[in-house]
C-alpha cells in the first residue's frame, strides 16, 4: 500500500563501460544478470508508480525488453548517473503522459536493494517538503570496507545532513576519535522532478571531479543532502571479487523467489 501520493518513478542508470569491471550490468547472479535483478526488486517496490532502466546499451536494451520491462535510451556521453537520469525522466514523463513529483535513482550494482531501503530514502521527502535531495547510510562492519575507495564514505551533521562524501576513509582515525560513525553510501538518491532538471544544467564541480561523486556538485553549490540510516545489510558489487560475495548471499535471499521462477 501507497505510503504518500506523491507520483514517484524509479530510475535505473545501467552502462557496460565501467573501467572497474566492464559489462557489469550484466553480470550473472543465480541464473540472471544483476540488472535484471535489480529491476525486478525495484518492480516489488510499491511506493513507485513506474521503473525503468536508463541506458545507451544495446545488449542492456536488448535484455530489459526480452523481460518485458521498461527500458529508455539515453545518450553515450553521460559520465555521472544522475545525469543520465535527469534526461530519462523527461522521456519517461513523455512515454506515460505524466509528471513525477520524485524521482528515485537506483544504481545497477546494488541487487540486494529492496523496498526498505527505497522507502527509508523516500521517507524525509515526504515529512519535509523543503528538502531537494536525500539518500541512505549504512553503518560501515570493517576496516576492509572503511578503507576500500570503492566504497563512499559520509559524514554528516547532527540533523544527518551530508557534510562530505569521499572514496578516502572519512572521518580520519589517525587521532583516535570515538563517537564518530563510519558510514557509507548506499546507492538510492531520491530527487525533487524539478531539482533534477536544475541539477543537470549546472557545471560539474571541482570536487565531484576529484572524488567521481556526483552528489559532491549539490554540496559544492550549497544545498543540502538529507542521509537517513538503513540497518538493513546490502553490499554492492564493483568488482568480480564482491559479485562472488553477492552471489553466495543472494542464493538465501527471500526475495529472488519472488521474480527468479518467474
Amino acid at each position: 500500500m501507497r505510503k504518500n501520493d506523491l507520483n514517484i518513478v524509479g530510475i535505473i542508470p545501467a552502462r557496460m563501460g565501467s573501467k572497474k569491471f566492464p559489462g557489469k550490468p550484466m553480470a550473472d547472479i543465480l541464473g540472471m544478470p544483476m540488472i535484471g535483478h535489480v529491476y525486478n526488486r525495484m518492480m516489488l517496490c510499491e511506493d513507485f508508480d513506474d521503473v525503468y532502466v536508463a541506458t545507451d546499451d544495446k545488449e542492456i536494451i536488448d535484455y530489459i525488453k526480452s523481460i518485458k520491462g521498461n527500458v529508455i535510451e539515453t545518450k553515450e556521453s553521460h559520465v555521472g548517473a544522475i545525469d543520465r537520469v535527469a534526461e530519462a525522466v523527461k522521456g519517461i514523463e513523455e512515454i506515460e503522459q505524466t509528471k513525477y513529483d520524485l524521482v528515485v535513482l537506483i544504481q545497477c550494482d546494488e541487487p540486494m536493494v529492496t523496498s526498505n531501503h527505497v522507502g527509508c530514502a523516500i521517507s524525509p521527502m515526504v515529512m519535509e517538503p523543503d528538502l531537494q535531495v536525500t539518500s541512505i547510510m549504512a553503518e560501515i562492519t570493517s576496516d576492509e570496507i572503511f578503507e576500500d575507495p570503492n566504497e563512499i564514505k559520509v559524514v554528516v551533521d547532527n540533523s544527518n545532513n551530508a557534510l562530505y562524501f569521499s572514496r578516502e576513509p572519512i572521518p580520519s582515525r589517525k587521532r583516535g576519535v570515538q563517537g564518530c560513525p563510519r558510514l557509507k553510501l548506499l546507492g538510492i538518491d531520491v530527487f525533487r522532478r524539478d531539482f533534477i532538471e536544475e541539477f543537470n544544467d549546472m557545471f560539474p564541480t571541482p570536487l565531484e571531479t576529484s572524488e567521481s561523486i556526483d552528489l559532491l556538485r549539490v554540496l559544492e553549490s550549497g544545498m543540502l543532502v538529507r542521509m537517513s540510516l538503513t540497518d538493513e545489510v546490502t553490499f554492492s558489487v564493483n568488482t568480480p571479487e564482491e559479485l562472488e560475495r553477492v552471489k553466495k548471499l543472494m542464493s538465501e535471499d527471500y526475495l529472488v523467489t519472488k521474480y527468479l521462477k518467474k
